[in-house]
């Protein structure tokens, strides 16, 4: 099975519970190999799986040649080798297999009369890059963080917006309508919350008043029964 072959390599990326297909067909007779071990032969337009560990995960198509990997596990990343035997050329594969990217989401952080801070996030953030996008461009981004936040001025609320989480295998987004999530009327919050105290000022006074009538008409009950005796 070893081969004196020109020998390149490619990148591919997958996700857990995902698929890989390799471009690179195997038609009559050939080989698949991880790292260096053979892990299935093509003979005679047949397959053969020889380890065990791929059994039932590995496809080969008759009428592409293609082999394809499911079920993708993390340990699955590493080189792949298809040898068809009748080119000039073996092709390896550097497989990165991923965890799958985490739904992202949003929360407000902040919100004043003139503009409003958003949140995205996500729950797990490895080998994950948060960006926020206003239509195509891009705004803020992180590789780092587990979460990023974003400004907007109130004129600019009617935007389109997306928060967007992804790793070199896969991405995903959530579109972010700034004015639903800062509508929050900033005037009618300070009213609100200024009156309170303005509020007790009556309350205090009213308990006051009743308590002392309250005891008034006591001591008239009283002081009507001293007299009659």
């Amino acid at each position: 099975m070893s081969s004196s072959a020109a020998q390149e390599v490619k990148n591919l990326t997958s996700t857990e519970g995902g698929s890989i297909t390799l471009p690179d067909p195997v038609l009559t007779l050939g080989f698949l190999l991880y790292g260096k071990s053979n892990i299935a032969v093509v003979i005679n337009s047949e397959i053969k799986l020889t380890e065990e560990s791929f059994r039932n995960r590995v496809f080969w198509d008759k009428n592409t040649g293609l082999f394809t990997i499911i079920g993708l596990q993390r340990n699955d990343s590493g080189s792949y080798t298809v040898d068809s035997k009748t080119k000039g050329v073996l092709t390896s594969y550097r497989l990165t297999v991923y965890e799958s990217v985490p739904q992202p989401g949003v929360n407000r952080s902040s919100v004043s009369a003139e503009s409003c801070t958003l949140l995205c996030f996500v729950k797990k953030s490895e080998a994950t890059t948060l960006s926020w996008y206003r239509g195509e461009e891009i705004l803020n981004q992180s590789s780092t963080a587990a979460s990023l936040p974003l400004t907007v001025h109130k004129h600019h609320f009617s935007s389109s917006y997306r928060c967007e989480a992804a790793n070199p295998a896969e991405k995903k987004s959530l579109p972010v309508n700034f004015t639903a999530f800062c509508s929050e009327d900033i005037s009618d919050r300070s009213t609100s919350e200024s009156s309170r105290p303005t509020s007790w000022l009556f309350i205090i006074p009213m308990v006051v008043f009743l308590s002392v009538a309250v005891l008034l008409v006591i001591w008239m009950c009283f002081k009507k029964e001293g007299e009659k005796e």
